[in-house]
């Protein structure tokens, strides 16, 4: 029986490292794990760095464009504004021109004028 006691023991032991070195190389390899996790999330927080500062580049180069752009539409509008005050300028400077030099004609037109579009007010 002593036998039988000694083999159940020497069983049990063997059983014991077994489970013991298993659980060692699940300890390992959990750690192992939990190293690659850590280095993963260390190189996601890198890459997570480098696309907001190229997104901060982008957004300032958006931002310079339309700024750009907006300067260029000033200075056309600037032009634009120019341009037809010294036309507008011009055109009465003829009329009155024109006026002064046929004061009964003009009269004339301008009362003419009026009254078409009296009757064309009526008419609406």
């Amino acid at each position: 029986m002593v036998d039988a006691k000694d083999k159940a023991k020497n069983a049990a032991d063997t059983v014991e490292d077994k489970a013991k070195g298993i659980a060692g190389k699940v300890a390992d390899a959990a750690q192992g794990a939990k190293q690659v996790g850590e280095n993963l999330l260390s190189r996601a927080g890198d890459m997570a760095g480098q696309a907001r500062d190229k997104v901060e580049e982008w957004a300032g180069d958006a931002r310079d464009a339309v700024q750009g752009a907006g300067e260029k539409a000033q200075r056309w509008a600037g032009d634009a504004y120019e341009a037809t005050a010294d036309s507008v300028s011009d055109f009465g400077n003829e009329v009155t021109s024109l006026v002064r030099k046929h004061p009964l004609p003009a009269l004339l037109i301008g009362f003419g004028v009026g009254l078409l579009l009296g009757r064309t007010m009526r008419m609406i």
